[in-house]
């Protein structure tokens, strides 16, 4: 087999795909592989969206069993911080992140997609969280979870490790567009387009702002909101968008660099 993860450069956007077709079931290797494209991308200030994926009929469908089946107190704990890190590794990334759900997005592979910032699914798509029904809880980055579909949803899922199709997902607020297989692609371009024609340094001033009001109170958050307007002005961006509007014409942002 080739490489867990494959990582294609489309201009400024970085398509990440996990290659273990056909469920890309996590393990070790996948796990390690995915953290290491992560750290890489994070490190390029040239990549301004990112955009992850499955090949074959899944997301990911979440561990597989076979690494779980031999784990004790110990190798558990050391398997699930790795697994925390890369999936951290994605929730952290200095520019926006894309989930493209072309299929099953299950337990693990589902926190991975609740880690980046949209989710694109396929109508066939089922995401849940099933971990109950093999006699463990749904951890790590389950916790974001209930800000995004309400703590009553969240608790259904959580407890009784029951999945949702795309369309409920698009219902609750859980994935930003549920749409035919064949139109998947065009609707992952059109949210990444309209990213990019948005100011670079604005867009990742805003994911940074975004990540620190998930960890923080209110009157904190503002704050960061302040600084982050103030340090806005530190680019060319907020002249030149507000010049193209006075001008009525569409801004021209250079690059993040």
């Amino acid at each position: 087999m080739g490489e867990p993860v494959t990582v294609e450069r489309r201009g400024d956007v970085a398509w990440c795909t996990l290659d273990r077709p056909p469920l890309n079931l996590l393990d070790p290797e996948l796990i390690a592989a995915l953290h290491a494209a992560f750290t890489r991308l994070t490190a390029d200030p040239t990549v301004r969206v990112a955009v992850l994926t499955g090949r074959g009929r899944a997301f990911t469908a979440g561990m597989n069993v076979h690494v779980l089946h031999d784990l004790d107190v110990a190798s558990a704990k050391g398997l699930i911080a790795s697994l925390h890190a890369m999936i951290a590794s994605v929730h952290h990334a200095p520019f926006p992140t894309v989930a493209r759900v072309n299929g099953f997005c299950l337990g693990a592979g589902f926190e991975l997609a609740l880690a980046c910032d949209m989710r694109v699914a396929a109508d066939s798509a089922r995401l849940g969280l099933p971990e109950v029904r093999v006699g463990l809880p749904s951890v790590i980055e389950a916790a974001l979870l209930p800000a995004l579909v309400g703590p009553g949803r969240a608790a259904e899922m959580l407890l009784t490790g029951e999945a949702v199709d795309a369309a409920q997902a698009a219902a609750w607020g859980l994935v930003n567009r549920a749409v035919p297989a064949a139109d998947l692609d065009a609707a992952v371009s059109e949210i990444v387009d309209r990213i990019l024609a948005c100011g670079p340094a604005a867009v990742r001033l805003q994911k940074e702002l975004m990540v620190r009001w998930r960890y923080t109170d209110l009157a904190t958050a503002v704050e960061y909101g302040v600084n982050a307007f103030a340090s806005a002005y530190g680019s060319s961006e907020p002249r030149e968008g507000a010049r193209a509007f006075l001008e009525k014409r569409a801004p021209r942002f250079g690059s993040t660099t």
